[in-house]
């Protein structure tokens, strides 16, 4: 039976990609089960994440149907979720490094991570393409002995992957802080900004299943590359 993860993504793959451009709506959940070889169930629950992101919507007595204001880039705010899961069956998720190092923490970043100052860090820099199209760029500290084994090669891939593939960790809660800025240099020049651009800047603390602090990063976004949604359930 297909896992309602991987019919969420490949729905929205099919989305993005004008499966059901002609009509904008979806078929019904019935023959989307039928399709699919799963249970109406299963089907609700991968219809109901799409929901949460702000690209499908119900019409009662009518059916599912795909938002207008819909872009590839939107992206719902209280899921936590790497770029390379969020796009990557959309597209090809490339990353640029522009700086890796491993250096002794700050007060902040001890204070964010929960680490001495004697424990080191990697310090990342990364632009991250959809596409070849530039859409984030993220600055990232990480400990060393909690995220081991971080190289260049696993920076040109998915960071979160790794965590759960090789590392066998679950990635758990976050704490999100989101705000507006101007374009700095670094934005003009791997963003493609004008210097009178706005940047949405999203802070963040990422926790391991454990609850182990294990991200401290700012990550930065174009303001014409999609919109951030948040869901009150």
């Amino acid at each position: 039976m297909a896992n309602y993860h991987d019919i969420a993504a490949d729905l929205r793959s099919k989305i993005n990609h004008g499966f059901y451009e002609e009509e904008k709506k979806l078929p019904k959940q019935s023959e989307l089960a039928a399709d699919y070889q799963t249970s109406r169930v299963t089907i609700q629950k991968a219809l109901n994440i799409l929901q949460m992101e702000g690209i499908i919507y119900g019409k009662k007595g009518t059916g599912t149907f795909i938002r207008d204001s819909y872009s590839t880039f939107d992206y719902n705010a209280k899921i936590n979720r790497g770029l390379t899961k969020r796009l990557g069956e959309t597209g090809k998720i490339t990353s640029k490094i522009i700086s890796f190092a491993i250096l002794f923490p700050d007060e902040k970043e001890q204070e964010k991570l929960n680490i001495r100052s004697d424990q080191q860090i990697y310090d990342i820099v990364r632009l991250r393409l959809f596409d070849d199209i530039p859409v984030v760029l993220e600055y990232t500290i990480m400990p060393l002995h909690v995220i081991p084994g971080i190289t260049e090669e696993v920076l040109a891939s998915s960071v979160y992957s790794y965590i759960t593939n090789q590392l066998h960790s679950s990635i758990g809660t976050s704490v999100r802080r989101i705000k507006a800025d101007r374009a700095d240099t670094y934005d003009q020049q791997y963003l493609a900004c004008a210097a009178t651009d706005p940047i949405l800047e999203v802070e963040q603390t990422v926790y391991l299943g454990d609850g182990t602090p294990f991200e401290f990063s700012q990550s930065r976004h174009r303001y014409d590359m999609g919109d951030f949604i948040v869901v009150n359930n």
